[in-house]
């Protein structure tokens, strides 16, 4: 297996570069002891005034999809059900619960255990006998990241490339580069044993001279740049590509242009090429999009998560100021026992504030914030589950998708709200839900400023459920409190 981003020794050096963004995840954490709280350091030491930067964050979709693939070590075990719908319900279902039922070429098989796969994930039992199929049969799915999704569409290409023939064969459209970029390294990875079958990068700085002959067989890219190779530079012929993969559906139409881009690429493609669709939600919006890219497909759904409430215990301490918040926070820390904590802040200032006042503390706090770039994040959050930072400070952008097993109490330093300044139910039970998760009990403390106890008591009769009034004083009452 082999991968080019252009020929030569430039292609080689830009090659390393890219690599190098993503395997260089550790920054040196700065110390922020002596640091008046009017101002924060950022990651490259400058300093800047919190009073400025009152923004909250807003979620990146395509950020948060890549930060969940950097973060994710092994697959993750989903507790949804699977959903299946074939485009002929007469046919037989089938599902494999290992590898070798695919009959698979060996040197396939070799690249999947070297990766670290030792049985199919839940979703890829579903997909992988779809996608294997003879004849190969379309596929919309559903699955959120760590499932195995990638691994699943990336054995699907390697399995139809034809290693004789020296032209691309299989097309792979992501939303980012970088994104792009994460995918191309599992094709290399699985297909390490592939010695015939190269991998190229159709992205941004990529720039094929005019007339090249492409002969690699597998092409990752994003949808503008792929749109160029295929239609300006005439280095991609369409109607010779057997599988093409449209992976992070949702973050590609809430891109702009990318979805035309995408629609333009696919109704050049063969009428036999296996059409192979993957998002993590299934909003309408995403369903109109996949309905309209890939004809006569077998789909399948997740279940919605069900979070619930009814293993975390919720508190609520009544705060006049946010020193009294932090004095509350302060005695409930030092009032019970915690594995880690996560503490959410609604805006940047806020959460700049708190980490600072805890380190003055001498507390082992972690920053993670929008303002971060997505390596910086994930070696962040790879500090946390490494306890090596016992408390994670952050905005919203780290409200789902993120488990820590360790994680015992999460604290609502401000309650989320909608720019309406109504309660936002959603982020409240995706915050609160990073505890009591893994069969465990969870503890979650908000802390109120009189003027907002009526949000909260919408959120209480909301969720159906009870929170109790706590007084951060009464330290015997706090020290009562149980897992």
């Amino acid at each position: 297996m082999a991968s080019l981003l252009w020929g030569g020794d430039a292609g080689a050096a830009e090659s390393e570069r890219l690599n190098s963004h993503f395997s260089n995840l550790i920054h040196p954490r700065k110390n922020l002891r002596g640091i008046k709280s009017t101002t924060v350091p950022n990651i490259d030491g400058s300093i800047n005034n919190m009073e400025e930067d009152v923004e909250e964050d807003v979620v990146d979709l395509a950020a948060n999809s890549l930060l969940n693939k950097l973060i994710r070590q092994s697959l993750v075990e989903s507790s949804h059900r699977v959903e299946v719908l074939q485009k002929d319900p007469s046919s037989p279902l089938y599902s494999v619960k290992t590898f070798e039922e695919l009959r698979l070429k060996e040197e396939l098989l070799k690249g999947i255990y070297a990766m670290g796969f030792n049985r199919p994930s839940k979703i890829q039992e579903m997909a992988l006998p779809m996608m294997l199929a003879h004849p190969p049969q379309n596929l919309i799915a559903q699955s959120q990241s760590g499932t195995g999704k990638t691994a699943a569409f990336v054995l699907a290409m390697l399995s139809r490339v034809n290693t004789l023939e020296l032209f691309p064969q299989c097309l792979c459209l992501a939303p980012t580069y970088e994104l792009a970029l994460q995918t191309g390294r599992v094709v290399e990875r699985m297909g390490k044993f592939c010695v015939d079958v190269q991998v190229m990068y159709a992205i941004r700085g990529n720039r094929i001279p005019r007339g090249t002959d492409v002969t690699k067989q597998i092409i990752i890219g994003t949808p503008g740049t792929v749109l160029d190779w295929c239609f300006k530079r005439k280095l991609i012929d369409l109607t010779k590509i057997r599988v093409f993969v449209l992976d992070e559906a949702d973050v590609m139409i809430d891109t702009q242009g990318f979805s035309d881009q995408s629609i333009r690429i696919q109704r050049a493609l063969p009428l036999e090429c296996q059409m192979l669709l993957f998002s993590a939600t299934f909003e309408e919006s995403v369903w109109q999009f996949a309905e309209r890219i890939i004809p006569d497909p077998n789909v399948i759904k997740l279940r919605k998560e069900e979070l619930t409430l009814n293993n975390i215990r919720q508190y609520y301490v009544l705060c006049e100021s946010r020193k009294d918040k932090y004095q509350a926070l302060c005695n409930i820390y030092g009032g019970i026992t915690i594995g880690q904590a996560i503490i959410f802040c609604q805006t940047r200032r806020n959460a700049k504030w708190l980490t600072v006042e805890m380190m003055q503390d001498g507390h082992q706090v972690s920053l993670l914030s929008g303002e971060l770039t997505v390596d910086q994040r994930a070696s962040i959050i790879q500090r946390f589950r490494d306890g090596k930072e016992k408390v994670l400070i952050t905005t919203n952008v780290c409200a789902r998708g993120i488990d820590v097993k360790q994680v015992t109490i999460v604290v609502n330093f401000d309650l989320p709200v909608n720019q309406a300044e109504e309660p936002d139910y959603e982020t409240y039970l995706h915050r609160i839900g990073r505890t009591g998760r893994f069969g465990k009990k969870g503890l979650a403390f908000n802390m109120i400023e009189v003027d907002k106890l009526p949000l909260l008591m919408k959120i209480q009769d909301h969720f159906n459920s009870s929170i109790k009034q706590l007084d951060p004083e009464d330290m015997d009452e706090i020290e009562k409190i149980e897992y």
